[in-house]
This record gives structure tokens, C-alpha cells and sequence, in this order.
């Protein structure tokens, strides 16, 4: 099926099908490293490229293109390659963009690993980099150097649930003929497409909503055009960070309810967040579809919807996160996102107790900040979850 004009959910439930020679509804997993060729001329064909047929699970596999056909179309782009992991897809861009004496410029509260494999081992190899705050236009402009190659974007940021208008990067960086990619995880293209907004690349970690079951570790890339889909192909081959056809056929089954998953924890984090925001042992709460949110507007004309992502500050700092983390019962104590269960950290004093005081300040990240992810559990249940756990503090 061409499912090129249908709607969102069409595209969810058929994109990128694969139908063998049995007639099969769900796409099968090809656990297969290696296919057979009809003879030596087709061999050859397929090594220099006049064939398409696939050669070597590293290069492709049809379980896994189906994911990474479905994915390109729900974000309107090129083609899709999927990863063994987040960081994967992260690494492959960087190297497929970046080399010796390249800079780049990304979001300062970006997720901690794509940020510290740039000060840890690309540097090493002669990689420039910044980190600004790109809610920030002016500063973004003003960080961009004559050897900057990529602009890094991270909308909504993790933790700090702030908003880049990639629309205005986009354009600022088409000036200078710097490529754009965003991590797209927290929205998701149900909520997002950043290509349409004027990025080139736009990345996932699909291990969180679009999977959307905690079950599996994966990450996808999507490119806008051919030539930096080629680059990026290329770079996922030689470095070898393909994803498995069992994962990909996990994923298959996971993302076809994306939708239907983000629109009831959405539902469910408006609800959350408007209670946390009247209640007295909360300093504030970010959370796009709250009016006090600094980019609400932004919000409503770059997403579709405010997803199920809330960070929120408690006035006991460190101690009051420890004491709230303790005392959750429903809430699953656990780093992650984006499955259907609801799960709650406290980067202070866990997935960030390795970093300064001063560093986690510079990035927003205070003592007292909780981030909260919200599954489809019963709201009432989530929020009574949640008052039980803050009256012990």
C-alpha cells in the first residue's frame, strides 16, 4: 500500500509492511545473517550496487527496513536507518557529520550522554563543540563558528522540559550551510515532525515512546534528502551499530499503538501537571501545555499536543526529591521513558549525582527537580500516588 497521503494512523499500522511469498499480515523476523544470491552475477550486482537485494544483515534486512520505511514516513523524510541503541544513532550522526577540526553547537540540557561521548571521545579526535541554551535564538547565532557543521538540538529538553523553536534555527543554519539535527524522542512524530520545520536530520531513541513497552533498546535516524541519508547509511555500515531483526520486529508491534499511548498520558500529564502546580510543597512545574510554561506559545504552534513529560522543582531540594522518590508506590523508580508504565528519577541524586553542583546549575538541573514521565495508568491513581509520597516530605 502507498500510504504516502493517508492519515497518521494509517501510516502507523501499514507503512513500511513487508509481505512474503506466504502472504503474511505482520511483517516476519528475518533472523537470518546472510541471503543467498542466484548465482555470481547477481552477486556481484548486489555488491556494486546495481541490485537492491538484500546481502548481509548489517546492510539490511527486511524486518528491519519495514521499521525504518515506517518511521521516515511518519516524519516525512527520506529513508530511516535503525539502530542498536539511542547512542548509536547519536554517534553515527556525529561521526557522519563531524571530523577533525569540525565544531558543533548543541543544546546545553541535551540528553547526558549525547553531550559527554563530544567531551570525552570526540575531542579526542580533534571535534570542537558548545552547548548553549538554543531556547535562546541570539545565542545560538552567536555561538556559530566558520567550522561549524552541525547544529544539535534536543526539544523538549531532558530533563528540563525546554523548547527550541527549530523553525528559527533551521533558517539561521540554511545561512551558513550548517546541517540541523533534532533528538525528536520526547515528542515522537506523532507530536512533532522537525523536518517539516526545516531540519535535515531528526533522531530517536526508540527504546522509549515509540517502541513504547520497556522492552527493548533501539534508536533510529530519518534524513531529509538522499545525500545525507547516503553519509549516514554509509557511516551505520562500517561502524556496525545495526539493530537487530528481533528488535525490529518488537518495535513493529510496539509503535502501532503510539498514538492511541500518547494521547492518553498526554490527557493524564495536563491533569498532573495542573495539580502539581497548586500544590504547596511545589516550587514550579514545566510542563508545555501549562500557561506558565516561557514557551507555551511555541508549544502550541511547533507540537500538536504537550506529550507526557513533567519536570517540577520541590521547595525541600535535595532531601524533599530523596524523600519523594522513597515514597512513590505506583510510579516506578527508574531512569527511562516513554513506556506505558509511569516512571519517576531525581537527577540530583541519581542519573546526575556524578556531576558538579555547579555543572547541574549551569544546566538547569537544581537539587530539588524531579522528572516525571507518565504512563496510561489511571490518572486519579497516578495523582493520589503522588500526594501520598508528597506528605512524607
Amino acid at each position: 500500500m502507498d500510504t504516502k497521503n493517508k492519515g497518521f494512523n494509517t501510516k502507523l499500522i501499514h507503512s513500511g509492511d513487508y509481505e512474503d511469498c506466504f502472504g503474511s499480515v505482520v511483517t516476519p523476523i528475518y533472523q537470518t545473517s546472510t541471503f543467498k544470491f542466484k548465482d555470481a552475477g547477481h552477486g556481484g550486482d548486489c555488491f556494486s550496487g546495481k541490485s537492491d537485494d538484500y546481502i548481509y544483515t548489517r546492510m539490511g534486512n527486511p524486518t528491519i527496513n519495514s521499521l525504518e520505511c515506517k518511521i521516515a514516513d511518519l516524519e516525512n523524510g527520506y529513508r530511516g536507518i535503525a539502530f542498536s541503541s539511542g547512542m548509536a544513532a547519536v554517534s553515527t550522526v556525529y561521526m557522519a557529520v563531524l571530523s577533525q577540526g569540525a565544531h558543533v553547537l548543541s543544546t546545553d540540557a541535551v540528553y547526558g550522554p549525547s553531550r559527554a561521548v563530544l567531551e570525552r571521545d570526540f575531542s579526542r579526535f580533534g571535534v570542537e563543540y558548545s552547548f548553549v541554551d538554543t531556547s535562546k535564538i541570539e545565542l545560538v547565532e552567536k555561538a556559530i563558528k566558520p567550522n561549524t557543521k552541525l547544529i544539535y538540538l534536543e526539544t523538549p529538553t531532558n530533563p528540563t522540559i525546554m523548547l527550541t523553536d527549530i523553525r528559527k534555527i533551521a533558517d539561521i543554519a540554511k545561512k551558513y550551510g550548517i546541517l540541523v539535527c533534532v533528538d525528536n524522542t520526547f515528542s515522537t512524530p506523532y507530536l512533532q515532525k522537525p523536518l517539516d520545520l526545516g531540519a535535515d536530520i531528526v533522531l530517536h531513541s526508540i527504546t522509549k515512546f515509540i517502541n513504547g513497552h520497556a522492552d527493548i533498546v533501539g534508536g533510529v535516524v530519518v534524513a531529509k534528502d538522499k545525500d545525507v541519508y547516503d553519509n549516514l547509511r554509509k557511516t551505520m555500515t562500517f561502524m556496525g551499530g545495526n539493530m537487530d531483526p528481533h528488535q525490529a520486529y518488537m518495535v513493529n508491534r510496539g509503535v502501532k499503538t503510539l498514538s492511541l499511548r500518547m494521547e492518553r498520558s498526554g490527557k493524564s500529564a495536563q491533569k498532573i501537571a495542573e495539580y502539581l502546580e497548586k500544590h504547596p510543597k511545589v516550587e514550579w512545574v514545566r510542563y508545555p501545555g501549562l500557561k506558565s510554561h516561557p514557551h507555551y506559545e511555541l508549544a502550541k504552534k511547533q507540537m500538536t499536543g504537550f506529550g507526557s513529560m513533567i519536570s517540577f522543582e520541590l521547595k525541600g531540594g535535595f532531601k524533599a526529591g530523596e524523600i519523594l522518590m522513597n515514597n512513590v508506590k505506583v510510579a516506578a523508580l527508574a531512569v527511562s521513558l516513554g513506556g506505558v508504565e509511569s516512571l519517576i528519577q531525581h537527577p540530583a541524586s541519581m542519573t546526575h549525582a556524578g556531576v558538579s553542583k555547579e555543572a547541574r546549575n549551569n544546566a538547569g538541573i537544581s537539587d530539588g527537580l524531579v522528572r516525571y514521565a507518565v504512563g496510561i495508568e489511571d490518572v486519579e491513581d497516578l495523582i493520589d500516588d503522588m500526594e501520598n509520597a508528597l506528605r512524607k516530605i
